[in-house]
């Protein structure tokens, strides 16, 4: 409705169009003698504009039209000179006209697109004029009680203009975007809607001090991690606040206002480079029956997002939960609904269970994934760690020997190194039966280890967010405590990774650069959510049992390896050769059932010569500041007194 006043001014400019045509072919007092022009102007006022409508002109908004639109309009008007060259090849064997000079239909379709594209941009021009004097007005009568904030853009790309776009569209905002900061040499000195370019990101502070500025909006949505946060720490160094606008596929839309800004998140912060996913990781999967446990966590769904990604011939989902399975199914069905989902509710430590489940399915490639995860839980709960963790690892390997799965890929934690608590330990021991298949059925059976995983259920990030939402403390456990990250599509990454490069036997490690300290991110996350320690307070609570100071990715004595993939290292520990693996699953597994905590560390001493059992180091009241390495050399005597009680 609103463009039918587009299509009257549609019609009088075409009926000029067609006047001045004829008056630039031959004169002003040409309608005396050229009879063919009644027939044309009514041919062109009333075939133009239905050709018009059916190319969709009139279901357009005119008041943001951009160049599409006038490629548009310019293809409209080109398709309605083809249909008046139509008509008059028509009419002229028919008698309706007697002669016509083919020079008017160049010269009325140029006009045409002048006009008809003119009437569209005088929509957009009075819009943009109308949106100007009215923000000036606002801003009139605002500027005794607002006080607009001076806003520095970094990235002069799209997403950048789009945000200057927006601040100036919307005054209530109280912001003036004055200046770009933008690391392009070409365009340094521009001017984009008239706000300049003025620099690059080293000089940020130069131009902030100059243009008096209140407020940096990081618009690098695309840029990696390091590089938005070495502005971060700029704007924090000159005591000002920094946002950054939505990620990439969040722009996708067109839609990005000011108003959707947010507060730069630590995922973003990684202090490194974010290791991205690569064309082919998961080709491998092609074609083949792929089972996933721990499916419905957040290792386990973004696995078979990934996997589903690579058209296997069926994908098993297993796990425990059945609302997380729901959910994690629902997901894959709106994206990969040509791909045969199954989803099996089951416990892996329920031998006959999973029997069956691996002789209906004979999944080619297990991707195990499913664990208890949290250390000071399991170490309350140690039957279940042992139980799930080592049990429910063996039920599956054996699962995989019997029924000739192709390729075992097990997901590991560096809290099995020098393990301070049953969980690290069980992990551990759950790596170990899982090489130890490997080397006795020459399969590629691999073991993939990494640090804390950011945004996952559970993990410190949310955990710290939940905190400050409610106002405070956040809590810590101990001001010198470290970890290593990375986000939860480098885990998956790594994991496919792996699965590809494995050959029998392998210990998987990604290269993760520096850990970080856990203090750090407390105060980033407080900082960057606009709050300051003294409003959200940092409390530490003190190390819980089983918990180290720093977790490392290997054993002091381990050999490093290169793989074929640069951020994946081959790590060749230590392993007792004479240990019957699956003879001591079972012996944990029997010393857990009855409780017996003393048997359960006396094994697992014996298997894991740097295991140092909480309940002992707690014991001998060893302070807490004890990191990895010196917990490490405690666990001799440890052996010795779990293997005498």
């Amino acid at each position: 409705m609103r463009n039918r006043y587009v299509l009257l001014a549609d019609v009088v400019a075409l009926a000029i169009a067609a006047f001045g045509a004829f008056v630039l072919r031959f004169d002003w007092w040409f309608f005396q003698y050229r009879a063919e022009f009644p027939a044309f102007l009514a041919a062109a006022i009333v075939i133009k504009p239905a050709i018009f409508y059916q190319l969709g002109l009139y279901g357009r908004y005119w008041r943001y039209a951009g160049v599409r639109d006038l490629n548009a309009v310019v293809f409209a008007c080109g398709t309605s000179a083809v249909a008046m060259l139509l008509f008059i090849g028509l009419a002229l064997p028919y008698g309706l006209i007697q002669e016509f000079s083919r020079a008017i239909l160049v010269i009325d379709g140029v006009l045409t697109v002048l006009a008809v594209g003119g009437i569209r941009m005088s929509i957009r021009i009075v819009h943009e004029s109308t949106v100007k004097t009215r923000n000036s007005m606002w801003s009139f009568g605002q500027r005794d009680t607002t006080v607009g904030k001076r806003v520095v853009v970094v990235g002069a790309g799209d997403a950048g203009t789009m945000v200057v776009r927006e601040i100036q569209r919307n005054p209530q905002l109280a912001m003036e975007a004055v200046a770009f900061v933008d690391d392009n040499p070409a365009k340094l000195g521009k001017q984009i809607y008239e706000v300049p370019v003025l620099g690059n990101t080293k000089s940020l502070g130069s131009i902030v001090r100059k243009k008096r500025i209140d407020e940096v909006i990081i618009a690098m949505p695309t840029a990696p991690g390091e590089t938005v946060r070495g502005v971060v720490e700029s704007c924090q160094a000159l005591g000002l606040r920094s946002r950054t606008i939505p990620g990439v596929f969040e722009l996708l839309d067109g839609k990005v206002s000011v108003s959707r800004l947010r507060h730069v998140e630590i995922a973003d912060l990684l202090r490194r480079r974010q290791i991205l996913s690569r064309a082919g990781s998961s080709n491998y999967v092609t074609g083949q029956t792929v089972l996933i446990t721990g499916a419905g966590g957040s290792i386990g769904s973004e696995l078979c997002r990934q996997v589903a990604y690579g058209q296997p011939a069926q994908l098993v989902m297993l796990g425990h939960g059945e609302n997380s399975l729901f959910e994690t199914h629902a997901n894959l069905l709106n994206d990969y609904a040509n791909v045969p989902l199954h989803v099996v509710v089951a416990d892996i430590r329920d031998q006959a269970r999973i029997g069956r489940i691996f002789k209906r399915f004979k999944p080619d490639i297990v991707y195990h994934a499913a664990a208890h995860k949290h250390v000071h839980l399991m170490e309350e709960n140690y039957e279940e760690a042992i139980s799930n963790n080592v049990v429910g690892t063996q039920i599956l390997v054996d699962a995989s020997l019997q029924f000739d799965t192709k390729r075992f890929v097990a997901i590991s934690t560096d809290k099995a190194v020098s393990p301070g608590g049953v969980m690290g330990a069980s992990k551990r021991i759950a790596g170990m039966l899982v090489r130890d298949a490997a080397n006795r059925s020459n399969r590629p059976f691999v073991v993939v280890r990494f640090g804390n995983v950011l945004g996952s259920r559970g993990s410190v990030v949310p955990f710290f967010t939940s905190q400050i939402k409610r106002g405070g403390p956040v809590t810590i456990t101990h001001p010198k405590m470290k970890r290593y990250f990375m986000t939860i599509s480098e885990a998956v990454h790594l994991v496919l990774q792996a699965g590809g490069l494995g050959k029998g036997g392998e210990l998987f490690v990604l290269n993760m650069g520096q850990p970080v300290a856990i203090m750090d991110l407390a105060k980033d996350l407080i900082r960057l959510s606009g709050f300051t320690t003294q409003e959200i307070p940092i409390v530490t609570t003190g190390i819980r049992p089983g918990e180290k100071l720093q977790e490392a990715l290997w054993e002091d004595d381990a050999k490093i390896e290169p793989t074929a993939h640069p951020d994946i290292l081959k790590v060749v520990e230590r392993q007792t050769p004479e240990l019957d693996l699956p003879a001591t699953a079972r012996a944990l597994e029997d010393a857990a059932k009855k409780g017996d905590r003393c048997r359960v560390e006396g094994i697992l001493c014996d298997c894991i010569p740097t295991f140092a059992p909480s309940s002992f180091t707690l014991s001998l009241g060893l302070d807490d500041t004890l990191d990895g390495h010196q917990e490490g050399r405690l666990s001799k005597p440890v052996r010795t007194a779990s293997n005498q009680d």
